[in-house]
């Protein structure tokens, strides 16, 4: 075993490290009936050079043989890597979840916490990618790059990363959330944003035993007025609904903007929902709608509208849950590193399954560097979030056996930081590919030839 890998599994150690041996690559080749000869890139070798290649920033496949140290060229390596199957690099990220899912605490409130969200990434324009994924439709065929839509779950307290699961483009995020709820536990709670907000999600986290706290979708009323009116979706025959009342009737007022209603099933089905669960689902249920407001600079909200299942006000204050709300950033944090810090923003293979793999292998590397910042950070005694990404990246990319461990950098506490969304360096003055490249280029020789 490479000394690189040594040092690797060394730093991250127990469950996590068992995950990624190679006894257990090897293991899961056999399961899968695959047949290797021994030689410099058996499966074993390419895993880990492909794990080097993304922790190194996602390099050139050319660049990974000196990186690693082998003696062979980039196209064998890609060549061994695309042989591999991708159900190999599946149950590796399988039992990398499983092992730091076991890592996860009940950090509030007895309650493990979790943060969904969106995501997307960009990849080379190749026909079966286009195919698969598609890209936005404001650009013409021949002049954009395939997209990938990714839903991504993050533990609140650490960063783990749980899930990340592509899907074409054109994909609603409500769509991919039952493959989510795999990893939940009863009494841990969901908190994400708007766009997965709706009486169906609600009622399926609820028949789970999973709490949630939701920003309310914009399309949806909310009156804080005891004892309002309602006009609910399902409604007697030729009684026409009411613009402007909200479809929950009112229960209970906990507080001048918090209060407890009840929310009815819709009479249509989502279309990403299946018959049996709508039907499962109960014709009603008892939600807590809330509002507070950010009196805080740099925010550009300045009232939010929050949607919980937690609907005890002794346990869960308004002013708590507001606060739990406002750590769902994080995961805006957590995706910038993956994709940023990690360059998963734009991936380098060009067939579908490759594109799986490297998701998988993205994840792999991204819990392993948060690993070795959750043990940092217990040695050095401060939370998790105040250790550097960046640093703990390097120092698995860089270090060996022999090196000194060393603390990491520690982020100073910066509450109330305040940045403008603004881009000082200017991009060249290229105009944007309208046509293909190809006519493009036609182009340009029919003017050669006049000249």
């Amino acid at each position: 075993m490479a000394p690189f890998i040594e040092f690797v599994l060394e730093q991250v150690k127990g469950d996590l490290a068992e995950a990624l041996a190679p006894e257990r690559i090897e293991q899961i080749c056999r399961e899968l009936n695959y047949v290797w000869r021994r030689c410099t890139l058996d499966p074993v070798t390419t895993v880990y050079a492909f794990l080097r290649q993304v922790l190194a920033g996602n390099i050139a496949c050319d660049h990974v043989p000196h990186l690693v140290g082998l003696n062979v060229t980039g196209e064998a390596y890609c060549k061994a890597r695309a042989r591999l199957p991708l159900e190999l690099f599946q149950r590796l990220m399988e039992a990398v979840t499983s092992a730091v899912n076991d890592q996860v605490p009940a950090a509030w409130r007895d309650h493990r916490v979790w943060h969904v969200d969106g995501s997307a990434c960009s990849m080379p324009d190749t026909p079966p990618l286009q195919a698969a994924f598609g890209q936005p439709g404001a650009q013409r065929p021949g002049c954009g790059f395939p997209v990938a839509h990714l839903l991504t779950l993050f533990d609140a307290s650490t960063g783990f990363l749980l899930r990340v699961l592509p899907a074409p483009l054109r994909t609603h995020d409500q769509s991919q959330v039952p493959r989510v709820h795999e990893a939940f536990r009863p009494g841990d709670v969901v908190v994400a944003d708007r766009g997965f907000c709706s009486y169906t999600h609600l009622a399926l986290l609820n028949l789970a035993g999973v709490f949630a706290l939701f920003r309310m979708h914009q399309a949806t009323i909310v009156n804080f007025q005891k004892g309002r009116p309602y006009s609910p979706q399902k409604r007697a025959k030729n009684v026409p609904r009411v613009k402007g009342q909200p479809t929950s009737r009112w229960v209970q007022s906990l507080s001048q903007q918090d209060q407890i209603v009840e929310a009815f099933k819709p009479s249509e089905r989502p279309k990403w929902m299946t018959p049996e669960d709508f039907a499962r689902l109960p014709e009603s249920m008892r939600l807590r709608e809330l509002r507070y407001r950010i009196n805080r600079p740099g925010f550009r909200v300045r009232e939010v509208t929050l949607v919980t299942t937690l609907l005890d006000a002794q346990r869960y204050p308004a002013a708590e849950l507001a606060k739990l709300y406002l750590k769902r950033w994080q995961i805006e944090t957590n995706l910038r590193h993956l994709k940023q810090t990690l360059r998963m923003d734009l991936l380098r293979t060009k067939t579908v399954d490759g594109i799986h793999k490297e998701l998988a292998m993205f994840a792999i590397v991204y819990n392993l560097v948060r690993s070795v910042m959750l043990r940092c950070a217990k040695r050095q005694r401060v939370p998790a979030v105040r250790i550097s990404f960046i640093d703990a990246q390097r120092r698995l990319s860089y270090a060996t056996l022999q090196a000194t461990p060393r603390s990491l950098i520690v982020l100073p506490d910066r509450p109330g930081r305040r940045e403008p969304r603004v881009c000082k360096r200017r991009p060249k003055r290229y105009r944007l590919m309208t046509k293909p490249r190809r006519k493009l280029q036609q182009a340009l020789i029919r003017k050669q030839l006049t000249l």
